[in-house]
């Protein structure tokens, strides 16, 4: 009879919940737990009832139906799970870390079902616990769910990630069934920009990030579009973004989106990140034409709003980042879709038309390494005149030297690469006092980054690391610094522009790829392209020079603070006339039939030779045969099996034969 019964609740509460009638399957489970005290399926009907409670919004409740479910069930794993996470969402996060600990530790040995819910403890867990900032913790979590065979993609790649922000070196260490160059085939594009100045690899690893990750509308999903064409009235602009609030996009766009010609452009801005407010949200929002917050809308709601709003041009402010919808962008919500400033370079789709760059970022050849056709600035970042800053603490308050040269570097630990470090312990050794400003990540990523110093006979106390402040207050302590040191292969972005526009220098040495390069841009919009290197050489050399005088550090600064309000890099009037002008260019390309198709072919073959490249003791940036060696691997791959031309690096033998002999 127990049986027929949870049975039938299970059924038909199932029916009620599908159809949207919530508080009727509630109600039913209510009523079946009451008259059911010793049945020996009390913990099931309990824990679907926690589901639906949960769906209904009533947290508290779910959280005491499943502490009822493992109180009458002790070994009944998925509720132990489930209580965790209805605890966390209550606060009581060390009781939610007790329950999944619980379930992991529960498990010696593990097989069948049982190996699903320790890996979804573990995953649980590793997120609880990089939230606390115990990222070698988490790490570990996700190792074991690696090596148990629960290795789904995202786990992988936020493994990756958790030692890049450690500074964990050599990256890619074996785990599981992955070696070397498995991994890295499965590291997320902002990753491997972070992980090798190597643009083929990055680009090949966007395409299979798309192609993988993102994936393929399904069938009659994708928007069809009219052929563009030149009508009278305003240009619809669309930017999507989840980051149009206090984050580095929503400071660097705050001043922007306002400027815009409306008797030309109408302008959509389309918000689809955190629900939470702040002034720099409430800023962009209160000064937009349309302001429409997509957040809670799935991609059906999304497109069909934008395909009412008629978007002519659509702007994706994410690229492969966090929150991103890409998805939804694969179905074509407008006729042309452009690439910019919220992921450093190509997105490697076919819906991705063009990407906004500038002379120095894209260089005139460096083409085959984007999708996308490129479209240039002056400059392609914007920046915002009128942000905040608070008043400028004193050195010693942030406990660095008077009378010594201050060295900072104000980007994520991610960004700070091996071949970088031993550059900068190179500059402190040369330069007596001087000591490196870096900002505080967690406790252990800066007891060892100071014992990476100490074994490179440098004073560990020579780091000192600037805690979290408010935005207002972090950018004030910038005056305290005399030169910005820029990372590698990943440099400044919006730090840079931060630090430039307090009149701190940049000393910084552009690579092939995007990431590597918009610090230089931006070092020449300002004013100072003579900070710009061509060598690692030329960089410790000129960052000890300068260390050494800082009189002429002064006087750059003094440069630097009498330009800002006529400089290219501060000039946002400028930067959005500029920025219209591309559009009318790419409706007019469009209309013309001439919108572009993106280039896909053979980068799965490039992803590949680009994974079997020695990254980690060969810097890619100063290698002078970069070309030669992808040649090489294509020749070879084409002897076992032909490739078709693509219009980067490969041709036909003959073709290639000719072109190296000229």
């Amino acid at each position: 009879m127990d049986s027929a019964s949870i049975t039938k609740l299970l059924g038909t509460a199932q029916t009620h919940a599908a159809a949207g009638r919530l508080a009727e399957a509630a109600a039913l489970y209510r009523d079946w737990l009451a008259g059911n005290a010793e049945s020996p399926f009390r913990h099931a009907a309990l824990f679907n009832h926690a589901v639906v409670l949960s769906n209904l919004g009533a947290v508290q409740d779910a959280a005491l139906a499943l502490q009822e479910a493992v109180r009458v069930r002790p070994d009944f794993l998925p509720a132990h799970i489930n209580l965790g996470v209805m605890l966390e969402r209550l606060g009581a996060s060390d009781q939610a870390f007790a329950h999944w600990n619980q379930v992991t530790s529960a498990l010696a040995a593990v097989n069948g079902e049982s190996v699903g819910h320790k890996a979804a403890a573990l995953k649980l867990s590793a997120s609880l616990l990089e939230g606390r900032k115990l990222l070698a913790q988490a790490e570990a979590a996700l190792r074991q769910m690696i090596e148990l065979g629960q290795h789904p993609a995202d786990v992988v790649q936020h493994w990756i990630a958790l030692r890049q922000r450690q500074c964990t070196w050599p990256l890619l260490e074996p785990v599981g069934p992955f070696d070397r160059a498995a991994l890295l085939r499965r590291m997320a594009p902002l990753s491997l920009a972070n992980y090798a100045d190597d643009p083929l690899l990055q680009l090949a690893g966007a395409a299979a990030y798309a192609r993988d990750e993102v994936g393929r509308p399904s069938p009659g999903g994708i928007a069809q579009h009219a052929m563009p064409q030149a009508r009278p009235g305003r240009l619809r602009i669309g930017y999507l973004s989840s980051d149009l609030r206090d984050h580095a996009i929503g400071y660097l766009t705050a001043d922007m989106f306002h400027r815009h010609d409306r008797d030309a452009f109408e302008v959509f801005l389309y918000y689809c990140g955190i629900p939470g407010e702040d002034a720099t949200k409430a800023r962009i929002r209160d000064q937009a034409e349309h302001w429409i917050d997509i957040t809670l809308l799935d991609d059906d709601a999304a497109l069909a709003l934008m395909l009412r709003d008629g978007i002519d041009i659509l702007v994706d402010i994410n690229g492969h980042t966090r929150s991103a919808r890409t998805r939804l962008l694969a179905r074509r919500p407008a006729p042309v879709i452009v690439n910019w400033l919220g992921f450093a370079g190509t997105m490697g789709t076919p819906y991705h038309h063009f990407i906004i760059a500038d002379a120095t970022i894209i260089p005139p050849g460096h083409e085959i390494y984007y999708t996308e056709r490129v479209l240039r600035l002056p400059c392609y970042q914007p920046t915002d005149r009128h942000r905040i800053v608070a008043e400028a603490p004193s050195r010693e308050a942030m406990g660095l030297p008077e009378d010594a040269t201050v060295f900072c570097s104000f980007n994520g630990a991610q960004k700070i690469a091996p071949f970088l470090f031993a550059r900068w312990m190179e500059i402190l050794r040369a330069v007596p006092g001087s000591v490196l400003w870096l900002l505080k990540g967690a406790e252990e990523v800066d007891v060892r980054q100071r014992a990476l110093a100490a074994s490179a006979g440098i004073d560990p106390a020579r780091l000192v690391f600037a805690p979290f402040a408010p935005n207002a207050e972090h950018i004030a302590r910038y005056a305290l610094a005399d030169l910005f040191l820029d990372t590698a292969p990943y440099g400044a972005h919006t730090t840079a522009s931060d630090a430039l526009w307090m009149g701190v220098p940049i000393l910084t040495m552009p690579g092939r790829g995007f990431a590597s390069r918009v610090c230089a841009s931006l070092v020449r919009a300002a004013g100072i392209p003579g900070l710009v290197c061509s060598t690692p050489a030329e960089y410790t050399a000129r960052a000890i020079a300068l260390g050494r005088d800082r009189l002429r550090l002064a006087m750059y600064r003094d440069q630097l603070l009498a330009s800002r309000h006529t400089s290219l890099l501060f000039d946002t009037a400028r930067f959005v006339s500029e920025m219209e002008g591309l559009f009318r260019r790419i409706w007019a390309e469009a209309c013309s039939g001439r919108l572009p198709t993106p280039e896909l072919t053979n980068l799965d073959t490039y992803l590949e030779i680009g994974a079997r490249l020695d990254h980690d003791s060969v810097e890619f940036s100063q290698i002078a045969d970069y070309h030669a060696r992808y040649r090489a691997a294509l020749a070879e791959r084409h002897d076992f099996a032909p490739l078709p031309w693509d219009s980067r690096l490969w041709r036909a033998p003959d073709a290639v034969a000719l072109e190296d002999a000229a």
